[in-house]
């Protein structure tokens, strides 16, 4: 899949309003976008180096970006759902209901805004007991190195060219535990990346790998346990009024079909008594 270049500068007129201010530090930014297989997922490539250290970090919402300035500012945006920060670009993620149109001249002025003013950095390392909780420990044996190997070398390159990653969580009983990141977390075709591209390829060099499965973020599954669980009790709702009123239904058609019996009776013992012989002569 090509994907679309298109490229932003500043204007003229902002650059003639910056060279009136001597104070000013004058700084071309040449902005790109490029396009991802996700249609809600963006990528800005600055010119420069986003993640220093040449690592990926995914914010999924405002409340996760507190190390990264420049995540909190494009949170500050309406429509933006995640931030993604790679080695030289910022995926940016929006609402399915909102329009690039409207979001992308303030994603553009907020990125410039940023690298144009320096000095602070995009994302700044936790520390201690900052780091991020969800790091799990793995004993680095033989399969488990092979399977970085590859992620790092063959797998993780071609998903960040599309403004996405891939993160390794756990190695089990042949299963690899993969968590997918940036443009590749909402897109429509990540089942048949991890599928038909990831797990192919891990089974087709690593033997002791059988499959690959995705580990899907904590704050999803708890949104998704809270919905299961009113459903269930919507769900207990409704079945105990269907069953309150099914009891009253029949309740009720237990009392006419006794009052009808009741006068089906009554009728036969009239009939009996008004054609019963009187014992007279005539």
């Amino acid at each position: 899949m090509l994907s679309r270049l298109t490229s932003i500068a500043p204007s003229r007129a902002g650059l003639r309003f910056a060279a009136a201010l001597p104070t000013m530090v004058q700084r071309s930014l040449f902005i790109q976008t490029q396009s991802t297989p996700n249609t809600d997922a963006l990528m800005f490539r600055p010119g420069q180096p986003v993640m220093t250290t040449g690592n990926t970090v995914d914010f999924t919402d405002a409340t996760q970006a507190g190390p990264s300035p420049l995540a909190r500012r494009l949170f500050r945006i309406e429509g933006v759902r995640s931030v993604f920060l790679g080695p030289d670009f910022v995926t940016v993620t929006k609402h399915p209901a909102d329009e690039w149109q409207l979001i992308k001249p303030d994603i553009y002025a907020t990125i410039m805004d940023f690298y144009t003013a320096g000095g602070q950095p995009a994302y700044i390392e936790p520390k201690g007991d900052d780091a991020d909780p969800e790091a799990i420990q793995e004993e680095e044996d033989e399969v488990i190195s092979l399977i970085r190997e590859l992620l790092d070398t063959r797998i993780r390159p071609n998903l960040q060219e599309d403004g996405g990653d891939v993160d390794f969580i756990s190695f089990r009983d042949g299963i690899v535990r993969l968590k997918l990141r940036g443009a590749c977390t909402t897109c429509a075709s990540s089942t048949q990346t991890l599928k038909h591209g990831i797990e192919n390829m891990l089974c087709h060099y690593i033997p002791e790998v059988e499959g690959v499965e995705q580990v899907h973020d904590e704050l999803l599954d708890q949104v998704s346990s809270e919905q299961l669980r009113k459903l269930e009790e919507r769900l207990g709702e409704y079945n105990a009024q269907a069953e309150a009123e099914f009891d009253a239904a029949q309740a009720a058609e237990d009392e006419v079909m006794k009052a009808a019996a009741a006068a089906a009776e009554a009728a036969i013992e009239d009939a009996r008594r008004g054609g019963a012989p009187s014992g007279g002569s005539a």
